[in-house]
């Protein structure tokens, strides 16, 4: 059984040597090899695991975000972000998005503060956990087999919960709140809704390569090059995100056997298929870092069996000297 090849650790790497590195290889060989390290590290499975983290994270956070708004007399602003909500996810995974936020409102209304501070605690730990999550994947995709100690983990994950997480959270936010969300807000000005439209995309894209970025430089147990190196593979996840997202809302939209199938059922395997679709688009990403940099460092085969590698006929790259020490951080 193959697993991912383990990317030598490679300093000071910038955009221009990732520029130089796509031109040299090609960018059709590093998509297959990248696909094929991200199959042999069993990105599939950590897509899933992570998954449904994203779930039981996304739920009790759109609840209790709702619920203390309620508590402060937003009323305007909870009626606006939930115009929007169902924007946030396609089809049927909308639906529990807008009951997430129904639940929010009733508990608000009735003064349940403590099921609310629950409801914090459990989108806290299970977005810790969901980090933790992206680590142990990464880890994998870089042929790394073991991850950092338990402590050393969850301190992390519960950093990038913070860090990352929220510029994520923020990044589909704002690609999700349309016009409307400008108009329910109480604007009359057209022109605002017009700028709105404009800047949430350029925002948006820019929160979540920030984001992605910043999980792609702190995740994974290694020494990893510089944030304009890695923002390569975190565009990569933005838009393969953004088109299995649009593929996947064209398939609900055609699909009429969807909500039959599942009956009751179709508003959370919606959100759990649109949840696999995220992680996969992260993973992928991250493999495709992790083979730029495997490439730059002379080490192109993106798995452990030689045997099966699929080679383009491109030369490989010369290896590029190793730093002396390589850490772990």
């Amino acid at each position: 059984m193959s697993t991912a090849s383990t990317v030598p650790q490679t300093y000071e790497l910038e955009g221009d040597d990732a520029v130089r590195t796509l031109r040299t290889t090609g960018l059709k060989r590093l998509v297959v090899d990248s696909f094929l390290r991200f199959r042999a590290a069993d990105g599939f499975t950590h897509a899933r695991a992570l998954a449904f983290q994203v779930v039981l994270t996304l739920v009790p956070f759109l609840v209790a975000f709702v619920g203390f708004a309620e508590l402060l007399g937003q009323a305007r602003l909870t009626d606006a972000i939930r115009k929007s909500a169902a924007d946030i996810a396609p089809g049927p995974a909308g639906q529990i998005i807008v009951q997430a936020f129904q639940q929010g409102e009733h508990a608000g209304r009735g003064g349940g503060t403590a099921a609310l501070l629950l409801g914090l605690v459990a989108t806290i730990a299970s977005a810790t956990l969901a980090m933790a999550q992206v680590e142990r994947g990464a880890n994998r995709i870089y042929g790394l087999q073991s991850d950092r100690p338990t402590m050393s983990r969850y301190q992390r994950a519960f950093v990038l919960a913070f860090s990352a997480g929220l510029l994520i959270v923020g990044a589909f936010a704002v690609l999700a709140l349309s016009t409307t969300f400008v108009g329910a807000l109480g604007s009359r000005n057209d022109a605002a809704g017009t700028i709105w439209a404009i800047v949430r995309w350029p925002l948006g894209i820019l929160l979540a390569v920030g984001g992605f970025a910043l999980l792609f430089e702190r995740a994974p147990r290694r020494h990893q090059p510089e944030l304009s190196w890695l923002a390569f593979g975190s565009g990569v996840s933005i838009v393969l995100w953004l088109v299995l997202t649009g593929l996947f809302a064209v398939w609900l939209g055609l699909s009429n056997g969807f909500g039959q199938t599942y009956g009751p059922l179709a508003g959370v395997i919606g959100l759990l298929l649109w949840a696999f679709l995220t992680g996969m688009s992260l993973y992928l990403g991250v493999a495709f870092a992790a083979q730029l940099e495997a490439v730059r460092a002379g080490v192109p085969s993106p798995r452990t069996d030689v045997a099966e590698e699929i080679t383009l006929g491109a030369d490989p790259i010369p290896r590029r000297p190793a730093n002396p020490a390589p850490r772990l951080s």
